[in-house]
């Protein structure tokens, strides 16, 4: 395991957990929420997250092939909640420019809030 991997499995044990409290509601933080691959569990990851206009772009410091980027492009997009607000995003692309890789993703647009139809 590398640096890299180790690094990553911290932030995915301890780090994120603290993370996710705040990350949907923080700018430039955000949530990305997908679904596995294999279990079809629900996961919440934090990233740092930029907007412009109807794109997502999303920095992979730990590399383009971490699970929670595997499992956005095999479902073809997910939900990320920023500024408190969920959206759905999907036309996922990855790629690797440079020593970081980047995912960018399209805003399709709000998600409803199944509890009240807004």
């Amino acid at each position: 395991m590398g640096f890299r991997d180790g690094l990553a499995r911290f932030n995915r044990v301890v780090t994120n957990p603290v993370q996710r409290l705040w990350a949907g509601r923080l700018p430039p933080f955000a949530i990305v929420e997908h679904t596995g691959r294999k279990t079809g569990r629900l996961y919440r990851t934090p990233v740092s997250a930029f907007v412009k206009d109807d794109m997502v772009t999303i920095r992979l410091p730990y590399g383009t092939e971490r699970d929670w980027v595997r499992n956005l492009v095999a479902a073809s997009g997910g939900v990320i909640q920023r500024r408190g607000r969920r959206m759905r995003v999907t036309q996922p692309e990855v790629s690797k420019e440079g020593r970081i890789g980047t995912l960018r993703l399209k805003i399709a647009g709000p998600v409803e809030d199944e509890a009240t139809g807004t």
